[in-house]
């Protein structure tokens, strides 16, 4: 039945669909490890118990949405092999080493403080313990790195070599493959992702809490005010860092700013910001355009009445999906505003002394919780398919690394897997909502660590002097 299907379209979509499930947990990862982190580290210094609660409640969803995060990449990159066989030998000089440091560096880093970080509170010194958080804080920093490195060098190509006999792409400059034109910025724009997305979803969590009536509890508090203080400082940058993302890529990939603006015509005096409107591929242009004059070339020039070419100047087959880039983008920046407006309005309850009571904030901070996911995923679809039809951009064709494989075939793996990853990723993040629903309390019992239970010992408190401590900051 699905003779008739482009192996190539399905291919495009499994892969799609695998790392659009697989994004969302590393995008929440990245951040709540460093969040953990800030969270021990102040645990350590002010021995307010607060602190250790928030780290006790956010180290079990981190554990398992990393669990779900390495499962999800390790099936995705078994799709080098079987549908992409012709890119991983034309690019596997490239593109293999840099995913193999990436395990090399990261994950052995992060799989090897992991567990201390997760059961060695009471097991290890606290230096060591606080060592180990903050080990896996740096791996997942290094994950990305190396990942986004990879990534970039697909969309700016640089320090390399065409074999003319085999096709291959050959290193030849290890620092330019690294360090491509693209990768600072899409480094430093996917990192404030991270933390934004992970600032929204605490930030949601401790307002869900506030309007089921826990606002009192000074664990809420303090987890809301983090997070709010997170977003007034990260979320300003974040509309900077794309800024220069945006120039950078208008100078290495000007289709995929074409069509993220809607631009099918050349604009010789000045290109106008377009809003909103109905782009049409076949047509080349934007139906019921909404648009401001010269803003485009503003903020793309700096300049009102600086030129800015458009799509009429590709080539019909080398133009971007102008539809699913042009709409994705806009989802990606309202969200950004939205977040924007959620800080703005934090730090002005901040000021007004009305942060914890202003339950109209809370309910913004409750409906923006999941926004952080919203905003990368329409940010990795206005990247990936901008920047079609290359793998390699203005090297290798979608259509020339796909492998040799028919389309029943890919067909029946791509419902697999959306029927396998429905049921066992939606059963984990059901957990993890539910664990978000619990208030990260102090009961009398967790103010005592628990007893050793060791042969010959009478069963007492771990450390006395920590009960004490608990009594005091209660």
């Amino acid at each position: 039945m699905f003779e008739s299907f482009d192996a190539t379209l399905l291919a495009r979509i499994q892969f799609a669909f695998t790392v659009s499930f697989h994004i969302v947990f590393p995008a929440f990862t990245i951040g709540l490890a460093s969040y953990l982190a800030v969270l021990l580290a102040l645990y350590l210094k002010t021995g307010n118990w607060v602190y250790e609660k928030l780290f006790d409640f956010w180290k079990t969803i981190f554990a398992i949405s990393f669990a779900m995060g390495v499962v999800s990449g390790i099936v995705m990159s078994y799709q080098f092999g079987t549908n992409w066989s012709v890119f991983s030998d034309r690019a596997g000089p490239v593109i293999g080493p840099l995913m193999g440091y990436e395990v090399l560096t990261a994950f052995f880093l992060e799989a090897g403080f992991l567990g201390i970080m997760l059961f060695g509170r009471h097991r290890v010194g606290p230096g060591l313990h606080m060592f180990a958080t903050l080990m896996v804080a740096i791996g997942t920093l290094i994950s990305a790195t190396w990942i986004l490195s990879a990534n970039s060098w697909m969309h700016t190509p640089d320090g390399f070599a065409l074999n003319e006999s085999t096709g291959q792409f050959v290193p030849v400059d290890w620092w330019k493959i690294i360090f491509n034109p693209s990768f600072p910025y899409r480094l430093l724009h996917m990192v404030l992702a991270a933390y934004l997305t992970t600032a929204l979803v605490v930030g949601g969590v401790a307002a869900y809490h506030f309007l089921r009536g826990g606002g009192q509890r000074p664990e809420v508090r303090r987890m809301f005010a983090m997070a709010m203080a997170m977003i007034v400082a990260v979320a300003p940058l974040q509309i900077v860092a794309g800024d220069m993302h945006g120039l950078n890529t208008l100078e290495h990939q000007p289709a995929k700013v074409m069509a993220m603006e809607g631009h099918f015509q050349s604009h010789p005096d000045g290109a106008p910001l377009i809003l909103f409107g109905l782009p049409d591929r076949d047509a080349q242009t934007v139906h019921y355009a909404l648009e401001i004059p010269k803003l485009s070339s503003l903020i793309l020039k700096h300049d009102l009445n600086a030129p800015l070419a458009g799509l009429d100047t590709i080539p019909r087959d080398q133009q971007p999906p102008v539809e699913i880039v042009f709409w994705s983008f806009r989802i990606m920046v309202t969200l950004g505003m939205a977040m924007l407006a959620l800080g703005g309005w934090a730090l002005y309850a901040r000021l007004r002394g009305r942060l914890y009571e202003s339950r109209g904030l809370h309910r913004f901070a409750l409906v923006m919780g999941p926004m952080g996911f919203v905003a990368v995923l329409a940010g990795w679809v206005t990247t990936e398919v901008g920047r079609q039809p290359w793998t390699v951009y203005g090297q290798m064709l979608t259509a020339e690394s796909v492998a040799p494989i028919s389309a029943p075939a890919v067909a029946a793996s791509l419902i697999a897997f959306i029927v396998v990853y429905f049921a066992i990723f939606g059963t984990g993040v059901g957990y993890i909502l539910r664990l978000m629903k619990r208030l990260p309390t102090v009961d009398e019992d967790d103010m005592i660590d628990s007893p050793l239970r060791t042969h010959g010992i009478t069963p007492g408190p771990a450390n006395p002097d920590r009960v004490k401590e608990h009594h005091h900051g209660a």
